[in-house]
């Protein structure tokens, strides 16, 4: 049974139905085999130039799902022949638009509704209509098509790319300009200031945008950005990533990641990785031997700001003013440090038995039939195609350190230590940030935090209080990658005459915790060819999680001090075992190398672990990878809710457009 569409999108859909009356005039519904549902303004079939446009009337825009287009003019009839406002309304095509946001759950939005904007309400100036560009819809195609094919879903016929689009020479416009107003122009900094000067201020989406490219530019050897997604509201998740080879994994390197602001009224964390971007680019280019030390031996991305939307609510309120939960969520309403997949109860499962791995534990098909946060999905792919080793999340709200596991190994228990199987590790790496906090290691319990002081401002996050759908959590059983929780302070929205003092307490933390990826071993593991083994286990004996060589075959093993035994094995292969010694003030990580020898000539096999049975789990259908989800990276897996459809049936979301009467999106359906 397909799952409920979300309320809003059900209640929107009834009501934009209630004013499909007739079907648009000189177009049938029904989608041929190039979408030929066309007018006389579009492409011929066989070419690709365009049919001139006659002089147009120019209107105002009517329409309120464009209403947040570049421009305010329009022309009847449209690129698709609708001939009034009232006629574009009560077209299908139409009625997707103010809902694929719904139907995509986020992905390509707004990008999508404005594309198709451009088609059904036409840019109109000075009498002319003016055409979207092409390069725009072939660049949005390629990006959003899996989106579709997950639905199983057409892309549909009016976004077709050859035929009501144009190319730069025949003057189109770029329909997208408008989600990069702002971010382009350059901000001049305070009068007589140097590049390298850092403002402490809370910083705007359009203003971190800036910093961060301006920063990357003053050190392009360096740095660069990138987005790994969109939020809810169409806000791209930007990274800036520090690295002797920016924009490549190199062998034997290890990738840290930091993120700030997933609540979004949590902002400390924002404005500190803000911060630290510009402080690393400076003492790079100043020669300073510690931060060059560490960006030519270590992979750093930043993530200021994992929940842009929530931060806007809290913004409009003002620091000082802002609530305690005021813009927390994200543009849907969901907190997004309780929507990653519950991977905890499963491990406590799996960990009753000796016979099976509990370790990168697959997304339950399940959790997909559940609202998902674009945000989330951003942040899930980019820890899966990242060989992410370290991690640290930047919240607000108290003065501590935490680590897994987040949610109790008895969830009737509120409060109760839980600890992975690297508890000696996870005290270390939080002990890393909070022995050289100034405020944490401030003797006073009447301070803010002061309830942990005799803990160390450390503490085991479910012993704090238990919480399921956790980041952390996920990242230590769902990938190789160690994630701690900072909360910076107690006070989630503070002044801006704060922010400086709040620098100098986390610059030093956060310096020495990226530093603490370099402790334990690294190493390749190869064959006897000198061949990298990718997806070897990496096993330490004595602890119950392994962690898994990367596509270069290449692992980092963060191991506290002392002798350990090691074992390197992976199908088809005898297994190799070492015995490495760990000093206590090694601060290099030892290298422990792998040569593995074939056991036979058969084919090797992707390792699975042994079969898993009961709880939603299986091992992946065929083209699905050891993680439950399409190896598509593109794609973005959605389960048993975006299943092809089976033996002809319709997709699940046809029924909430049958309400069209006669007039369905017929050239919604693949078949």
């Amino acid at each position: 049974m397909p799952p409920p569409l979300p309320s809003l999108l059900l209640l929107l859909l009834l009501l934009l139905a209630a004013l499909a009356a007739a079907a648009r005039p000189g177009c049938p519904l029904a989608r041929g085999t190039a979408g030929d549902c066309h007018g006389p303004w579009a492409a011929d079939s066989g070419s690709d130039a365009m049919t001139p446009l006659p002089p147009a009337t120019c209107v105002d825009m009517p329409l309120r799902t464009c209403s947040d287009v570049a421009y305010n003019q329009t022309a009847f009839p449209t690129l698709l022949e609708h001939r009034s406002r009232e006629a574009v309304e009560a077209s299908s095509e139409y009625i997707l638009l103010s809902v694929l946001h719904h139907l995509l759950e986020g992905q390509c939005n707004p990008d999508l509704r404005l594309l198709g904007c451009a088609v059904l309400a036409p840019r109109c100036e000075g009498g002319q209509v003016r055409r979207p560009c092409r390069h725009v819809c072939e660049g949005l195609r390629e990006a959003c098509q899996p989106a579709f094919d997950a639905i199983d879903m057409a892309w549909p016929y009016f976004l077709d790319c050859g035929r009501y689009f144009a190319s730069v020479e025949e003057g189109c416009y770029d329909p997208l300009e408008k989600l990069r107003e702002g971010l382009d122009t350059e901000e001049a900094l305070p009068s007589g200031l140097p590049p390298t000067f850092i403002h402490f201020i809370h910083h705007s989406y359009a203003q971190m945008v800036r910093v961060l490219r301006r920063t990357a530019a003053r050190c392009a050897h360096i740095a660069k950005t990138y987005s790994i997604g969109r939020s809810f509201n169409g806000k791209e998740l930007l990274v800036i990533e520090f690295s002797a080879r920016p924009g490549q994994h190199e062998l034997m390197e290890p990738e840290v990641k930091l993120i700030g602001n997933i609540h979004g009224n949590e902002v400390a964390g924002r404005e500190m990785l803000i911060y630290l971007a510009q402080y690393l680019c400076t003492e790079y280019l100043l020669g300073s031997a510690r931060i060059q030390r560490l960006l030519n031996t270590t992979r750093i991305h930043l993530l200021p700001s994992m929940n842009p939307d929530g931060y806007e609510v809290a913004a409009a309120e003002g620091a000082g003013y802002n609530g305690w939960t005021s813009g927390r969520q994200n543009a849907q309403n969901l907190d997004l440090n309780r929507n990653f997949p519950d991977l905890t109860s499963e491990y406590y499962r799996l960990a009753e038995s000796r016979s099976v791995r509990s370790d990168h534990i697959p997304i339950p098909q399940h959790y997909w039939w559940g609202k998902v946060a674009p945000e989330t999905k951003a942040i899930m792919k980019w820890t899966r195609t990242t060989p992410f080793v370290l991690s640290a999340s930047l919240h607000g709200g108290d003065l501590v350190v935490s680590y897994p596991f987040d949610f109790s190994k008895h969830p009737q228990e509120e409060k109760m230590f839980s600890p992975t199987p690297d508890e000696k590790m996870f005290k270390l790496l939080a002990r890393a940030y909070a022995d050289v906090h100034p405020m944490m290691m401030d003797r006073s319990e009447n301070r803010c935090g002061g309830n942990f002081l005799k803990r160390g401002s450390i503490i085991n996050g479910a012993d704090w209080y238990s919480f399921t759908g956790g980041m952390s959590d996920f990242n230590y059983l769902h990938s190789n990658c160690f994630e701690i929780t900072v909360e910076l302070g107690c006070v989630k929205f503070p002044p801006e005459e704060a922010l400086y003092t709040l620098w100098q307490h986390n610059k030093e933390p956060l310096l020495n915790f990226m530093e603490t990826v370099h402790r334990g071993i690294k190493g390749v593991v190869m064959d006897k060819f000198g061949k990298p083994v990718k997806n070897a286990r990496i096993v330490v004996k004595g602890i119950r999680h392994d962690i898994t060589t990367a596509p270069d075959g290449d692992y980092w093993r963060l191991l506290p001090p002392g002798s350990h035994i090691v074992i390197a094995q992976a199908p088809g292969y005898s297994k190799v075992i070492k015995k490495v010694t760990i000093p206590a003030r090694m601060k290099r990580a030892g290298r422990v190398d792998f040569i593995l020898q074939p056991l036979g000539t058969g084919p090797k096999q992707l390792l699975l672990g042994p079969r898993r049975r009961g709880s939603g789990l299986r091992d992946p259908p065929g083209g699905a990878s050891r993680y439950g989800e399409p190896e598509e990276l593109g794609q973005e897996p959605l389960g048993g809710r975006r299943q092809p459809s089976v033996g002809g049936s319709k997709p699940w979301w046809w029924s909430y457009f049958t309400s069209l009467s006669e007039h369905k999106p017929r050239w919604l359906l693949k078949y």
